[in-house]
């Protein structure tokens, strides 16, 4: 399985987490991951530990990018365009081994499949903003 299939993962286990389910996540993620059509088990635990800790970060993720959005904060950013955020925002300062120009690009990339019209370039600004 390559990285952005990988990313995709964690990014479907970071938004199903918005949706009342974070007192039985671990469980759900569980149950998602066993349904990923895959015999790769070494991209199974990597999609399992990178969404462990980006839901463990959350809080610090939300802070860093409630400080550098104007008149926008993580409760009025739509849910899917949160979680990838959230994704690149932790990719950028937690995650040594990605760039940050993989982990905005892979973003835009991720928002334009599962965002909106308007999901790549507001993912864009937002990151542009929190990593300058």
């Amino acid at each position: 399985m390559n990285r952005r299939l990988q990313r995709e993962h964690v990014f479907k286990i970071i938004f199903s987490y918005e949706f009342d389910i974070k007192e039985n996540f671990t469980e759900h993620m569980k149950y998602y991951l066993e349904d990923i059509d895959s015999d790769d088990t070494e991209s199974i635990a990597y999609i399992r530990e990178k969404a462990l800790k980006v839901i463990d970060l959350v809080d610090e993720i939300d802070q860093q990018i409630n400080a550098k959005t104007k008149d926008w904060t993580t409760e009025r950013i739509a849910k899917v365009e949160v979680a990838i955020i959230r994704l690149a925002v932790y990719e950028v300062f937690y995650d040594d081994e990605v760039p940050n120009s993989v982990a905005i690009n892979e973003a835009i990339e991720i928002a334009k499949k599962f965002g909106g019209d308007s999901s790549p370039a507001f993912v864009n600004g937002v990151l542009a903003n929190i990593v300058n």
